[in-house]
């Protein structure tokens, strides 16, 4: 019977997300001073959650984005499952026109169950499935954790609590979030439970 708290949040906001530019999983950018401010906004809020450990993905804006965590020595993991979903072509692409449409069709195609779908290059949801239930196991095999913080990507985000949730990926857009906006999942040893859902409270301060 294992049970554990997820603090699942997305990483704070990068100049692409700003600018609103394509990364996905290619594209290793840095918070901007609007992101190390939710970053240090997140740690202000959580800091005396006890946490056991943290999983990351290998880009650089998950592991900026809890570094204040980091900085007083709780252990932490980078997993490339829990890596952005690969938009293929479009990593790093202003919007334009024509790319809003494609993203609206290939939305479009997986809202009606075409999970295999994706961009040339990119990944699709099913793809993104199978390595984010390898991190998945990672993180549940260690009963000893029993508080931990994870940081990923929204869309990311968006297919794993799908998962945890035992949702069919298709309904990933009833999960909305912004920038370091938080999840807060349990498992009781049999299921997990959504018991805080996109909660940005903590970056409300004034």
């Amino acid at each position: 019977m294992i049970q554990k708290t997820l603090y699942i949040v997305r990483h704070g906001q990068t100049e692409y997300n700003k600018l609103g530019i394509i990364q996905g999983r290619g594209v290793n950018t840095d918070l901007n001073d609007e992101g190390r401010k939710q970053a240090q906004m997140f740690f202000s809020a959580y800091k005396d959650v006890a946490f056991d450990k943290a999983y990351i993905s290998e880009l650089k804006r998950t592991q900026q984005s809890i570094q204040p965590f980091l900085d007083r020595g709780l252990p932490f993991e980078k997993l490339s499952g829990l890596d952005e979903l690969a938009w293929g072509i479009h990593e790093g692409q202003l919007p334009t026109t024509e790319n809003k449409a494609a993203f609206l069709q290939i939305m479009r195609d997986w809202l009606n169950g075409q999970l295999d779908s994706k961009f040339e290059g990119g990944e699709s949801p099913n793809e993104v499935e199978i390595r984010q239930r390898e991190a998945l196991a990672v993180i549940m095999s260690h009963p000893e954790e029993k508080t931990v913080l994870v940081c990923m990507h929204g869309r990311a985000m968006r297919l794993l609590l799908c998962i945890l949730t035992e949702k069919p990926l298709s309904e990933m857009d009833t999960f909305p979030h912004q920038n370091l906006v938080l999840y807060k999942v349990t498992h009781d040893g049999n299921k997990f439970e959504i018991v805080e859902f996109n909660n940005a409270e903590h970056l409300k301060q004034s």
